[in-house]
């Protein structure tokens, strides 16, 4: 058993695979292998996470969850018995004092006559109080809101103050989008943990996954002997350190070239947005770009004051440059609506393309736009979007709900429809690529939810694309910019992060 930290790359699988993993497993191992492994397991996690708990609820649900359940409260019982805790076990099924057999999947019905057989007895109602709560409802192949009494056992879990350790998912939550049918999550609940048991599942670190399942911990019940199957996605993980370092011999022409083009004027329809293309470029220039070029749309800025290596440069310089055809863009941070008289160019010409914000806005409305940006998929040119789950919305002509029922479905599409590596930003930010694999990674947290950290993300994305090595793995980049990006939050000590502070943190 171990927790999942944001250090190591970790296989994800859905639902449909980990039921064949299982499958395969319970073919090569004694019957009713699976489930006793999985209890004991869980039963560990519980006393190492209270060892001085009075009472211990577990609450179990119909199906093979609470088997694993039933099994893991047999040995919290046990154990009491022999000394080894001083806790209570309160076990409660949703069939009531007697749980019928001939009801039960058969490792369940196992667990059962085990747990009678020591002596352990069901309660009719769940205690006035713990110190630990045992979530052994719902399992994997829950897709809906619990009713009756399950649902309210779930609220009363959910709503209360003892820490929660769910067996596998959190009940509620669908292990393969982390949507989440649940009572609301609150960042003053209780104190969260899951041990997902054989394969971890994507649901529990993407969408509601991350606040619903807490701290998440991994047994693989022994089995790592059976060949897995392919997984749905990756655990993306941070390695921090390595970004900065450059040879004794660079120069800014070898860190590469950035162009920032954005930060409509208040003049253009009153919604002046120049700070966050100067967001964008400040953080382009920390993280490592030799040279930054900062095009405004609109007004007369010619230098910033708290940041005067950026260099400046005209929309009409644009158009005329070569610069363009040898330099990573990032355009439509702040772009608001006069981005959309520039952006052909910066499609047509851009070496290196990362589009945020009003471009995104723009090529959503425009099919011919859209069908020149998948255009550059062809002409083996890098492009990519920066999307929050709105503007994907607008991407694929949806909604924001349908985008967030199934965020690894909506950022593969819109990588495949427009040829181009998209990260689907949020909680569990997603990350997709045309026949690569998908990612979601691990680092970052509510801090970074305020104006203009999306800006700092895509001058990092600049910045980080003008200085590789390695063109042919723009993926690769792609991710660490984004893992680092979400560990300059994880790590930082102060108060509230703004996105100037965070542009000035973006070396790492």
């Amino acid at each position: 058993m171990r927790r999942i930290t944001t250090a190591s790359r970790e296989p994800l699988f859905s639902t449909l695979t980990t039921r064949q993993m299982e499958a395969r497993a319970q073919a090569d191992l004694p019957r009713h292998t699976l489930m006793a492994r999985a209890g004991l397991a869980v039963a560990r996690l519980a006393a190492a996470l209270t060892p001085h708990a009075g009472r211990i609820w577990v609450a179990c649900g119909p199906g093979n969850n609470g088997g694993d359940g039933i099994a893991a409260a047999m040995h919290l019982a046990q154990w009491a018995q022999q000394g080894r805790g001083g806790w209570q076990v309160h076990l409660t099924h949703v069939m009531g004092t007697n749980p019928d057999p001939t009801r039960l999947p058969i490792d369940s019905r196992h667990a059962l006559g085990a747990a009678l057989a020591a002596g352990v007895r069901f309660h009719a109602a769940p205690p006035d109080g713990a110190d630990l709560v045992i979530d052994a409802l719902l399992g994997i192949g829950a897709r809906s809101s619990p009713e009756g009494l399950l649902g309210q056992w779930l609220e009363r879990i959910s709503l209360g103050s003892a820490p929660i350790l769910a067996v596998d998912i959190p009940s509620g939550l669908d292990a393969d989008t982390g949507t989440w049918s649940g009572p609301p999550l609150t960042a003053e609940g209780p104190a969260r943990h899951t041990l997902s048991l054989l394969t971890l599942k994507p649901g529990l670190f993407t969408a509601d996954g991350r606040d619903a399942s807490g701290n998440v911990w991994f047994d693989s019940l022994g089995v790592e002997g059976v060949a897995p199957l392919d997984p749905r996605a990756w655990l993306s993980p941070v390695h921090v350190g390595t970004a900065g370092r450059r040879l004794h011999r660079a120069h800014k022409g070898t860190q590469g070239d950035v162009i920032i083009i954005g930060g409509q004027h208040v003049a253009n329809d009153g919604a002046g947005m120049t700070g966050a293309a100067v967001l964008a470029a400040r953080a382009a220039l920390t993280s490592g770009a030799g040279r930054v070029y900062l095009t405004l749309l609109g007004g007369s800025i010619a230098w910033d004051p708290d940041c005067p290596e950026l260099m400046f440069r005209s929309p009409e310089w644009l158009h005329a440059s070569p610069a363009l055809e040898s330099s990573t863009v990032v355009c439509g941070c702040g772009g608001g609506q006069a981005v959309a008289g520039i952006l052909p160019t910066a499609v047509g010409r851009g070496r290196r393309l990362v589009m945020d914000a009003d471009a995104l806005n723009a090529v959503a409305a425009d099919a011919g736009l859209s069908r020149q940006v998948r255009a550059r998929s062809d002409r083996g040119l890098i492009t990519v979007i920066t999307p929050h789950p709105l503007e994907a919305a607008r991407l694929l002509n949806t909604d924001t709900a349908t985008v967030m029922a199934d965020r690894l479905i909506a950022a593969e599409t819109l990588a495949e429809r427009l040829g181009v590596i998209c990260i689907l930003k949020g909680s569990g930010t997603v990350i997709a690529a045309p026949g690569g694999p998908t990612l979601i990674n691990s680092s970052g947290n509510a801090r970074l939810a305020t104006a203009g950290t999306g800006d700092v993300l895509a001058g990092m994305l600049g910045a980080a694309l003008a200085g590789t090595s390695d063109p042919a793995h723009p993926l690769e980049c792609v991710r660490s910019t984004v893992a680092l990006h979400g560990d300059l939050a994880d790590r930082w000590t102060g108060s509230t992060l703004t996105a100037g502070a965070l542009a000035r943190r973006a070396e790492g």
